[in-house]
């Protein structure tokens, strides 16, 4: 009976629940909500406040919304009963909380530590040296399941700890004892008792000593930095590493090379190069394209070894450092490297993927950068040479790479120097034998030696942006010959051949189309030319700019046809006026049957699609006969016309 009275009459808050019923409380507790507007039964019960705080905690802060208005801030404790009941001890500590930080008093000053600490995501410790024992704040006992079962010792400190780590902070914290000194850890643990989550904590203190130098308490802090340890790791990770395929990057691979150049055993350096890329991108897409890459890598990581380093240097183009590599072995390992992706990178039957791959040693001394130049000028080589296949570098790669400069340096000064010259060739119409057109020629004539005529210095060109300076310059030329007053007068139609570069630039056609208007040039007096195999590689592009030409009323031809893949299918789905047949098929069509059953057949495919047809290399008077036999419409060669000089054309018209 007393100690009944005594509950009863006692500050502290007692109510006792069972299945989430209050079954008994005191006066403490009545009066806890009585104050407020509120009940423990029917509308506006706290009941549920409480009972967010699991069995065993202590002191956790909770809050309930009064219906008098505001919100009241309770400690809660939770204890487990007999019978499965549940004592709950709460203490209002709303106007500790309400403190607005002006009080120099206890009460404002913990309210402050707590807000801070829980601002800052951590949880503060003390470990009292002399008596073993441990204090923990509100916000890490809140925070951490395990911390009311274990004993508030050392010990208890570090059980939530993974095992792996927890050696690690135990000898950190002795050091730091030891020598009173500060200590940081960074240490993986748990929150949960069932240790299902681990996370990683950043363990923090200072070790503060009496008057004769011995340690007597130990000041820590725990902070989650899970996710700041992750983020910090991802980026370490992305600073050194492609994200596509995981190998290594840029960076890391120039950092290699300079290793290597720094060993007195030197190395080699191959770079991988996917033939073909661009075709695979345009004609498959780029998810297609991304599994390939990701898919060469694995092979080629699959064969290189333990010692070696792979990295991406950027589009379809890897890297292989060899440390210490003989020459001899990196060219072997590259021939491997080709048989290996050409197996392993199928993605359909359909779809043949293979590397070309440069070999460069990697010499005492000298530069990533000049080891990445050696490596490159080899992969040319390789591609030069067929594809599919390695080379090491010499000095013969450097010399014709030198030579190519040179070639474009002197076609860009022709540019500058007003130099560069354009010709014209007619197209002959067999039925009759007069220039139905003209087609457009560039010439270099800057008077130096040796001369180089257009296959000397046009496929340099294509490898560089300089290809497309060119075709704007011949492009506006012609433009500009059409709209000459005697030009006009005289119908003159011209042609010009695009390079593959200038077809993938999506502007290219609105571009021309205003330049004719502007000019006050009819668009049937212009026409453009593309060869079959820059069809094929950009056959989207090659569709687009022909289905806009064609409708304003431009002429668009196929040029070379036959030279490439020879596939009637691209007559069909590409809209072009004119098929010019490749001069292979052209040059014996009177002597052949093979060929003449070739011209036939493109004359009548054409034909049908409404297209006309041009026979090219027409150089003989033989040919004529034969050809206007078949149905070829036009002939080109220089048996009907050799290329002349465009301004002495425009002077005689």
């Amino acid at each position: 009976m007393i100690a009944e009275e005594v509950v009863g009459a006692a500050g502290l808050g007692l109510v006792v629940t069972e299945d989430d019923a209050v079954t008994w409380l005191n006066a403490a507790a009545r009066d806890l909500v009585a104050a407020h507007g509120g009940a423990w039964t029917g509308p506006g019960s706290p009941r549920d406040a409480p009972a967010t705080v699991r069995v065993g905690a202590r002191r956790i802060p909770t809050r309930w919304a009064s219906p008098s208005g505001g919100i009241r801030w309770w400690q809660v404790a939770a204890t487990a009963l007999a019978d499965g009941r549940t004592l709950y001890e709460i203490t209002d500590e709303t106007d500790r909380y309400n403190a607005d930080g002006r009080d120099t008093g206890a009460v404002a000053a913990l309210w402050r530590f707590n807000r801070m600490e829980r601002i800052g995501r951590q949880g503060s410790w003390i470990w009292n040296i002399e008596d073993g024992s441990v204090e923990f704040s509100e916000t890490l006992m809140a925070s951490v399941e395990w911390l009311p079962d274990v004993p508030h010792d050392r010990h208890g400190l570090v059980t939530g700890l993974h095992e792996d780590d927890r050696a690690g902070l135990v000898a950190a914290l002795d050091r730091a004892v030891e020598g009173c000194a500060r200590f940081a850890v960074v240490a993986r643990g748990y929150l949960d008792r069932a240790r299902l989550v681990e996370r990683v904590f950043e363990w923090r203190g200072e070790v503060l000593c009496d008057a004769a130098g011995r340690p007597t308490r130990v000041l820590g802090t725990i902070r989650n930095i899970t996710e700041h340890y992750h983020d910090r790791a991802e980026l370490t990770f992305l600073a050194e590493h492609d994200p596509l395929t995981g190998v290594a990057n840029r960076r890391r691979i120039g950092s290699a090379i300079a290793d290597c150049a720094a060993d007195p055993r030197g190395g080699a350096l191959l770079m991988i190069d996917i033939d073909n890329f661009k075709d695979i991108n345009d004609l498959r897409g780029h998810v297609v394209g991304d599994l390939i890459i990701r898919r060469v890598a694995t092979a080629v990581a699959g064969e290189i070894g333990p010692d070696a380093l792979l990295g991406r240097l950027g589009g379809d183009e890897f890297a292989v450092i060899l440390p210490g590599s003989t020459a001899a072995a990196a060219v072997a390992l590259a021939e491997r490297l080709c048989d290996a992706v050409s197996v392993a990178t199928a993605v359909d039957p359909t779809l043949h993927v293979t590397v070309s791959v440069g070999v460069a040693p990697i010499a005492a001394g000298q530069s990533s950068d000049a080891t990445l130049a050696h490596a490159d000028l080899a992969l040319y080589a390789a591609k030069g040479a067929g594809r599919n296949r390695a080379r090491l570098f010499c000095d013969a790669h450097y010399q014709s790479a030198a030579h190519r400069v040179s070639l474009l340096q002197r076609v860009g000064a022709a540019l500058e120097a007003g130099t560069m010259r354009l010709y014209a060739q007619p197209i002959v119409d067999l039925r009759t034998g007069r220039p139905a057109r003209h087609e457009l020629l560039i010439r270099l004539r800057d008077g130096l030696e040796p001369a180089l005529s257009p296959a000397d210095f046009l496929p340099a060109a294509e490898r560089t942006d300089l290809v497309l300076e060119l075709d704007r310059w011949v492009l506006e030329r012609a433009v500009q010959a059409l709209a000459n007053t005697r030009a006009q007068a005289a119908g003159l139609r011209l042609e010009v051949n695009v390079s593959a570069r200038s077809l993938e630039n999506p502007d290219l056609g609105r571009w021309i189309l205003e330049l004719l208007k502007e000019s006050e040039v009819a668009p049937e007096r212009f026409g453009l030319e593309i060869t079959e195999t820059t069809a094929i590689k950009s056959l989207d592009a090659a569709r687009l700019l022909a289905t806009r030409l064609t409708e304003a009323g431009c002429g668009f031809a196929l040029d070379d046809f036959g030279a490439g893949f020879g596939s009637f299918s691209y007559l069909k789905y590409l809209p072009f006026t004119t098929v010019k047949i490749a001069g292979e098929f052209v040059r014996q069509v009177d002597e052949h049957d093979v060929d003449r059953a070739l011209v036939s057949a493109v004359v009548g495919v054409a034909h049908q699609l409404g297209m006309r047809t041009v026979a090219e290399q027409v150089d003989r008077p033989a040919l004529v006969t034969h050809l206007r036999a078949l149905g070829v419409d036009d002939g080109q060669g220089f048996h009907l016309g050799r290329p002349r000089p465009l301004d002495g054309l425009l002077a005689e018209l």
